[in-house]
């Protein structure tokens, strides 16, 4: 299965997204372009959109569709220190794609809003955990928050790359974000009912590009 599989797929499934082909395909060679080279994807948003955070999360840091058998390297490694529980991790553990979801710290989160500033709480995560050559996705129904836009100004300046999920307007994402990922539809329902099925097809993408030859 390769790349326009998977946005075929999805455009047969909405065609409604088919305006968007071009920014997903894009989103997905940056999350590639990422991993490929050691980076970690951060993710905000928040209400529905934070659980869309930690969802995009759950199907990055392990398995998806495809069988993600570990580094050799890591194999032979745990194989050696702990010969019975090293088989047993080198067989169950799964590859990982780096990303966290800004959202479920809920200590440091609570810590930001009371000491600082409420609106800062995404902002000063991507201060501590992003470095150049990672990846901010921020999740905006608006386009809108300013949490979610603090976080891009900031990740921004750090030299993150941004993808922006948003609905049909962009808000005032539209002006700061690489790529803008603005699905039509106004409602916060509408527009949460088709960020899902895009960022599945993001998560597809990815997991195909390294390890596809699996199928």
């Amino acid at each position: 299965m390769n790349d326009n599989t998977c946005l075929n797929e999805l455009i047969g499934r909405y065609p409604q997204l088919l305006p968007l082909k071009t920014e997903i395909a894009k989103a997905a060679e940056s999350l590639i372009k990422c991993f490929k080279n050691g980076g970690k994807l951060l993710i905000c948003g928040n209400g529905g959109s934070s659980c869309d955070s930690g969802h995009i999360v759950g199907e990055l840091m392990k398995s998806f569709e495809l069988k993600r058998p570990i580094d050799e390297n890591l194999r032979k490694k745990l194989l050696t220190l702990e010969s019975e529980r090293g088989q047993y991790l080198a067989e169950k553990l799964q590859h990982g794609f780096p990303a966290i979801a800004l959202t479920v710290h809920s200590d440091l989160i609570t810590a930001v809003a009371n000491d600082t500033d409420a609106d800062l709480i995404f902002a000063q995560q991507v201060v501590g955990y992003g470095n150049p050559g990672d990846v901010l996705i921020a999740i905006s129904t608006s386009g809108n928050s300013r949490s979610v836009l603090d976080a891009i100004i900031t990740a921004k300046a750090k030299g993150l790359a941004v993808i922006g999920l948003t609905g049909e307007t962009g808000g005032k994402m539209k002006s700061s974000c690489e790529i803008l990922i603005n699905v039509p539809g106004k409602s916060t329902a509408l527009v949460q009912e088709l960020h899902l099925p895009v960022y599945h097809t993001l998560c597809r993408i990815v997991e195909n590009a390294f390890f596809g030859n699996n199928l």
